[in-house]
């Protein structure tokens, strides 16, 4: 089954997820799948469980950088210069697979792109996304033993996030692969919720590769891992 891949260049977010949510609206049985691909500029963005005591400024005071509320699932995150973001846009139900294996192969694209560079992405059980181990990404040693209670994300970083929406069977919004950017307006939230949780992208981690190389191995992984 084809896909249409589009790279969209640096867009703004607000009128992408308006783009994303007309398209999914307007499709019909036989409207082709496609794959957005693009960076944005720099939003925080609030998932539809996320809570406003993870925003940790003034939303409303003198911050060049906006709080946009979202329908994605998930809490808040960042976007910004040098993260690949892609938008998948998928008819679930005429690929043959439900929410959860699409989140599976979602993740399974973005370790399959990491490991392109040489990095070992990992999962995190109840904490979507992928991770990385802080003191050597590029180990294919497994994350084992139980977790630190006090601190549940001791010693890994998280690279990529995923917020999804799904409305009649049809996939939505994304994820976010941090490749070069910067990465201090983490430091102003509770990424994903989690509080203390280190966010990494390729660039801190040692691995040098442009925005565009980047972009075409994730949109290749997501082509051949979200097939039927």
């Amino acid at each position: 089954m084809s896909v249409v891949i589009r790279n969209l260049g640096l867009a703004p977010y607000e009128a992408t997820a308006a783009a994303m949510q007309d398209f999914t609206q307007a499709r019909e049985a036989d409207t082709a799948d496609e794959i957005w691909v693009c960076q944005h500029p720099p939003t925080f963005t609030q998932g539809l469980a996320g809570k406003a005591d993870h925003v940790l400024f003034n939303p409303e005071g003198p911050d060049h950088i906006p709080v946009v509320q979202t329908n994605r699932g998930g809490q808040v995150t960042y976007h910004g210069p040098g993260q690949v973001v892609a938008y998948p846009l998928l008819d679930l139900k005429r690929r043959g697979y439900f929410v959860k294996e699409y989140v599976h192969r979602l993740e399974e694209a973005i370790i399959r792109t990491l490991a392109h560079f040489g990095v070992t992405g990992h999962r995190m059980a109840g904490a979507p996304g992928i991770y990385v181990r802080l003191d050597d990404p590029f180990s294919h040693a497994a994350l084992t033993g139980p977790r630190d209670p006090l601190d549940p994300f001791k010693g890994v970083g998280k690279i990529a996030a995923l917020g999804i929406k799904v409305s009649r069977h049809c996939s939505y919004h994304g994820m976010a692969l941090n490749v070069a950017m910067d990465l201090s307006p983490y430091g102003r939230i509770n990424p994903c919720g989690y509080n203390g949780l280190r966010t990494v992208d390729l660039a801190s981690i040692g691995v040098d590769v442009s925005w565009d190389e980047a972009a075409a191995v994730q949109a290749h992984q997501l082509d051949v891992w979200l097939s039927p």
